[in-house]
């Protein structure tokens, strides 16, 4: 497929090159033939260049009056609106096999709940309800993974309500495409993608972190090799953005037990092992405290960041013993934090560099210091009795 890098969404040529983007106007700032109407335009068949509409799909403007209230554009000056049963869609060119991740920016447009459903038909599909929780910019960055079946796919976005007042529906913007690769498991570590760094695609100028909603399969994941089990998002961060442990990316806990990250791990069983892991403040003015409920089998512990004045993470272990072939390690906020600026949006403990070992050779080496030791002295009473 021919590519414009024009019309390729906040993305320099080198980094399209290395994680293939090919979402034409994904940000809604080409204008259609007739150009941008002043009050949104309803779009036809043809009218948003690169994308296929069905339904009411309005392009609408920074600023915008709707009755009372001003539309939200979450990046840039323009954006699409999905009315009633309205759908977008862009057919993409992949590799068979593999995995995508899409980056997408969403907000309501109206005081009620509002979802938006995204899918690459026929086989993969989710619902993610569009909730003013974790900022107050009115907006938040998902992601959304898929398996593509076939060389050539269609990602579509769909509003499913069906609301009395026919101007609501999802504003949508800022739509790319990653190609994720699952990274190899250490040889002394047993989490997959411990350190995080393998994700979904984050623009350079969002300082709102990406939301990974619900996700129970791993094996399609915005995050590979973790899966998100609650119904609340947890938050995917970067260094440019917040404070992260180690490395440039990290995950973010919000909502108490309702934002989940778990991987079910290798082990042996009947064998000893630790979990440790990198605990942090986001640097988000998230109001303390702050602390990790960390499962490991069938141990859990309730571990608060409480950290020294030269470092703004701490690290945390939790020792296990097996008791089965895979192992579900978790995490998740004891808390429900908010920040201190606003007083509403959610936020919480940051988890990074997720370790699991298995620490027979630990004991055995203080064992194999013991035992010699001990030997020595009893040789030196004999010697000198």
């Amino acid at each position: 497929m021919s590519i414009s890098l024009a019309n390729i969404i906040c993305i320099t040529p080198l980094e399209c090159f290395f994680f293939f983007c090919p979402v034409t106007n994904g940000n809604f700032e080409t204008p259609p033939s007739g150009g941008f109407a002043s009050d949104g335009l309803s779009a036809g068949a043809a009218a948003i260049p690169g994308w296929k509409t069905n339904g009411t799909v309005e392009l609408v403007e920074s600023g915008q009056k709707q009755g009372g209230m001003i539309l939200i554009v979450p990046e840039g000056t323009h954006a699409a609106r999905l009315g009633n049963d309205a759908e977008i869609s862009q057919e993409l060119t992949v590799e068979k096999g593999s995995i995508y991740s899409v980056t997408f920016s969403a907000a309501r447009t109206c005081a009620q709940l509002e979802s938006l459903n995204v899918s690459v038909p026929p086989s993969a599909s989710q619902t993610i309800d569009l909730q003013t929780l974790y900022s107050v910019q009115g907006w938040d960055p998902y992601a959304w993974a898929f398996e593509a079946l076939d060389d050539k796919v269609t990602l579509a976005f769909r509003n499913p309500g069906m609301e009395d007042d026919p101007t609501c529906g999802p504003i949508i913007d800022d739509i790319a495409i990653k190609k994720l690769f699952t990274p190899d498991q250490p040889k002394d570590n047993a989490v997959i993608n411990g350190d995080l760094e393998e994700g979904p695609w984050m623009f350079r100028n969002t300082s709102l972190g990406v939301l990974l909603p619900t996700n129970l399969d791993e094996d399609t994941s915005s995050l590979p090799g973790w899966n998100v089990e609650s119904n609340r998002a947890v938050r995917y961060i970067d260094i440019y953005h917040f404070s992260v442990p180690q490395g440039k990316r990290a995950i973010e806990l919000l909502s108490g037990k309702e934002g989940i990250i778990s991987q079910m791990v290798e082990t042996k069983p009947e064998k000893d092992y630790t979990l440790s892991f990198a605990l942090g403040h986001a640097g988000d003015k998230c109001k303390q405290p702050l602390a990790v409920m960390a499962h490991a089998g069938d141990q859990a512990e309730n571990i608060h960041y409480t950290p020294n004045s030269n470092s703004t993470f701490q690290t945390a272990s939790v020792n296990f013993t097996a008791k089965a072939e895979r192992t579900r390690i978790a995490f998740y906020s004891v808390y429900y934090n908010t920040r201190s600026d606003d007083m509403s949006s959610l936020c919480g403990p940051v988890v990074d560099d997720v370790r699991v070992w298995f620490s027979r050779a630990g004991r055995n080496a203080n064992t194999g210091f013991l035992l010699p030791a001990a030997l020595g002295w009893w040789v030196l009473l004999l010697i000198f009795a």
